[in-house]
């Protein structure tokens, strides 16, 4: 897989979030996908994709994130990214971390592995 695929689907992630999209977002996940976020039990499967994503994303009024770093080796990608936005709540919120993407043949979304701290993004946005 060449690495501007990797980094298609890398981008293409982080512009459904940003856009607030969420089939968008599902869309670039294999339908038996599992994504491993703090806190939460494995999430696999579109329809757990989809919760979690409504889950977070129905906080925000607006948010952009953004990578800040992509590393591509083969199908792998460890991504350091950063991200601001605004709360339904009228609040700010400034956040970061690194997710580590595995793409199967089919450049889809196979595993990801995230390492961010949640309850500080809430913690902001409930202020």
């Amino acid at each position: 897989m060449s690495s501007e695929t990797v980094q298609k689907v890398v981008n293409d992630y982080f512009d459904a979030i940003c856009n607030l999209n969420c089939e968008a977002w599902v869309a670039n996940f294999a339908a038996d996908a599992v994504s491993h976020e703090p806190g939460n039990p494995p999430l696999a499967g579109h329809d757990a994709l989809r919760a979690f994503f409504n889950g977070v994303a129905g906080g925000f009024e607006t948010i952009e994130m953004r990578p800040q770093q992509i590393f591509v080796v083969g199908n792998e990608a460890g991504v350091k990214w950063g991200a601001s936005g605004v709360g339904k709540t009228g609040r700010p919120a400034k956040f970061e971390g690194i997710d580590v993407f595995t793409l199967n043949d089919d450049g889809k979304i196979q595993t990801v592995k995230a390492y961010w701290d949640p309850a500080t993004m809430m913690a902001q946005l409930m202020g």
